[in-house]
């Protein structure tokens, strides 16, 4: 398991913004996890109408071979195959009336769909 903490530079696996990392925190502890060693898996699956699509859901803890990212309090876990496409990318998250939640804003995307929940590289 690799492990990276940023703190404002360098080559960082993925990038969370504070906004994301407030809101994910806070989801985590409403879920009565433990922000020190729990976390939010962000992967890519098969799927949407540009062929892959992102995942997110919290764990408990890491695996062996995941890349664990820690910004702003927040654990992020990445698999190795998931890290080949989303490497680089920034996790955000958007309020209000429409298009609230986490988003990923990802370089490595050559297209996206409407909706940015799906992309291929």
């Amino acid at each position: 398991m690799s492990t990276e903490s940023a703190s404002g530079g360098g080559d960082v696996a993925v990038t969370v913004t504070p906004a994301a990392a407030d809101e994910a925190v806070s989801l985590l502890e409403g879920e009565s996890m433990d922000t020190d060693v729990a976390g939010l898996r962000l992967f890519v699956q098969q799927g949407g109408c540009a062929g892959l699509s992102y995942g997110m859901r919290f764990d408990n803890e890491p695996e062996d071979d995941d890349t664990v990212v820690e910004q702003h309090g927040l654990r992020v876990f990445v698999d190795p195959a998931s890290m080949n496409y989303i490497g680089g990318s920034t996790l955000e998250f958007e309020g209000g009336l429409q298009g609230a939640g986490f988003h990923v804003n990802n370089p490595n995307a050559e297209s996206s769909c409407g909706c940015g929940e799906s992309f291929r590289t």
